[in-house]
C-alpha cells in the first residue's frame, strides 16, 4: 500500500508538471492505432499544354478519327444544353458543337488530326485527388462455340434480357448519384433485387425461354459476360455476334481478388490466363468461384460492324476506352500514358495514344480508371487479359469551357 501511495504521488506531481506531455502521448497512441481512411474520390483537372503528353507528336491519331467522328455524330443529334458528364464537367452539347461540325476528314494525315485537336480542345490531367496514377485494363471480343439447340455438349446457356428486369439510372432521381445504377424486378409496387448468377445458373430462369444460344464451355461464357461481347461459332457453320443487353444489378466481383484471398493465386499471377487455368485445373470448385461474383449479364445479337459500348455505338480496336461515368464523361477524346504487354506476355511496351471514351464497365470505377478495347482474335485476348497496368491519363476538352473540377 506505501508503495502505491508513493507512486501515486509521483504520478501526480509530474502530471501536474506536464499533463499536456501524457495527454499528447496517448493521443499520439490512438491515433496510431486508428485505421487510415482513405479520401473519398474526387476528380481534379489540371490544365496542361500539349508538350506535357507523352508521344504526343508520334501517335498515329488520324486512327481514332473513326471513333471520335461516332461520337461525335451521337452528339450532334442532341440538344445544346443536354449536360457532358455529371454535374457538367464537360459542358454541354453545345460546347462541342462547334468541334465535332469542323470535323476533319476521315483521310486526313496524323498531322492534320494532330493540328485539329489541338485547334479546338485543350488537354486536362486527371487526378483521383492529387493521385494522378491509376490502374488500366483491356478487354476484347470474345470466342466461343455454340449451338442453337441444347445438347450434352452444348449445355451453357446465354440469356436474353428478361422483359421483368427493371434498369434504373439513380442520376435521373438524385444528382449525387449521378453514375450509379441499380437494376431489379417490381413486386407489389417495389423494386426488389433479381436473381444472383447462382440461382441462375442453377436454373432460376429455365422456364422464360430466355435462351439464345448454348455454348460448350462455360468459363467461357463467365469470361464474355465479363467481356461484353463475343462471337460465336455455331455448329451449322454460321457465326453470330452477341453484345451486352443488361445487368441484374448485383455487383460485379473480380475472382481474381477471390483467388488471391484463398491463396490459389498470388497478385503477381493474376491474368485472365491464370484464371482460367486455375479454373480448368479445379472444376470441382470452379463453379463455387465464379458464383462469388454475383453479376449475371444478358445479351442481345448484334448486327452491324462490331460490338456496341455504352453510346450504342460500335467499338474501334485500340481506339476506344471504357470508363466511369461517374466522372468522365462519353465521347471525349483521351490522351493515355501507360504500358501494354506484348502479346506473347514476354514484357510491356509503351501505350502512348489517343482514346475515345465510348464505353463503361462494372470494374471501371474512380476517375483514373480505364479499359482498352483490343477487338478480335487470339492477339486481342492475350493482350486484354494480361493488362494491369499502371498509368495516367488527360482529357481534352472544347477550348471554349472551364470545367468546374479544374484546379485553381
Amino acid at each position: 500500500m506505501r508503495q502505491f501511495a508513493v507512486g501515486l504521488r509521483a504520478f501526480s506531481k509530474i502530471w501536474s508538471v506536464a499533463p499536456a506531455l501524457w495527454l499528447a502521448g496517448i493521443v499520439a497512441i490512438v491515433v496510431s492505432c486508428a485505421p487510415v481512411e482513405e479520401p473519398p474520390e474526387k476528380l481534379v483537372l489540371s490544365r496542361v499544354g500539349y508538350q506535357a503528353l507523352p508521344g504526343w507528336s508520334t501517335d498515329a491519331q488520324s486512327e481514332a478519327l473513326i471513333a471520335f467522328e461516332k461520337s461525335c455524330g451521337r452528339l450532334l443529334t442532341l440538344p445544346d444544353d443536354r449536360s457532358m458528364g455529371v454535374d457538367g464537367i464537360a459542358g454541354t452539347v453545345g460546347d462541342w458543337r462547334p468541334a465535332c461540325e469542323a470535323f476533319p476528314n476521315l483521310s486526313s494525315s496524323d498531322a492534320t488530326t494532330r493540328a485539329y485537336f489541338e485547334r479546338w480542345f485543350d488537354p486536362y490531367l486527371v487526378a483521383n485527388n492529387d493521385d494522378v496514377e491509376g490502374l488500366f485494363t483491356g478487354y476484347y471480343e470474345a470466342s466461343l462455340n455454340g449451338s442453337r439447340k441444347q445438347s450434352a455438349r452444348f449445355a451453357t446457356p446465354l440469356h436474353a434480357r428478361p422483359n421483368d428486369l427493371v434498369m434504373v439510372d439513380l442520376g435521373e432521381f438524385r444528382d449525387h448519384l449521378k453514375g450509379e445504377r441499380i437494376a431489379g424486378r417490381v413486386q407489389h409496387g417495389r423494386l426488389k433485387p433479381y436473381e444472383e448468377r447462382a440461382e441462375i445458373v442453377s436454373g432460376a430462369l429455365d422456364a422464360r425461354n430466355l435462351e439464345i444460344v448454348w455454348v460448350d464451355d462455360p468459363v467461357d461464357a463467365f469470361f464474355l459476360q465479363i467481356q461484353g461481347s463475343g462471337r460465336i461459332a455455331l455448329d451449322d457453320g454460321s457465326e453470330i455476334r452477341v453484345g451486352y443487353a443488361g445487368q441484374n444489378g448485383h455487383p460485379y466481383t473480380a475472382i481474381g481478388k477471390v483467388l488471391i484471398e484463398s491463396g490459389a493465386l498470388t497478385r503477381e499471377a493474376v491474368s485472365m490466363q491464370s484464371i482460367r487455368s486455375w479454373l480448368e485445373a479445379n472444376p470441382a470448385e470452379a463453379d463455387q468461384v465464379m458464383n462469388a461474383n454475383r453479376s449475371y449479364v444478358f445479351f442481345d445479337v448484334l448486327d452491324g460492324d462490331g460490338p456496341l459500348g455504352a453510346q450504342g455505338i460500335a467499338l474501334t480496336t485500340g481506339r476506344s476506352l471504357a470508363v466511369d461515368r461517374k466522372f468522365m464523361p462519353l465521347s471525349a477524346p483521351i490522351w493515355l500514358d501507360s504500358v501494354s504487354p506484348l502479346p506473347d506476355g514476354s514484357g510491356e511496351q509503351a501505350l502512348q495514344r489517343l482514346f475515345i471514351a465510348q464505353d463503361t464497365g462494372g470494374a471501371i470505377r474512380g476517375p483514373v480508371r480505364g479499359d482498352v478495347y483490343w477487338g478480335h482474335g487470339e492477339t486481342a485476348a492475350a493482350i486484354a487479359g494480361r493488362m494491369k497496368s499502371r498509368g495516367r491519363y488527360f482529357l481534352l476538352l472544347p477550348k471554349t469551357l472551364t470545367p468546374t473540377t479544374a484546379a485553381r
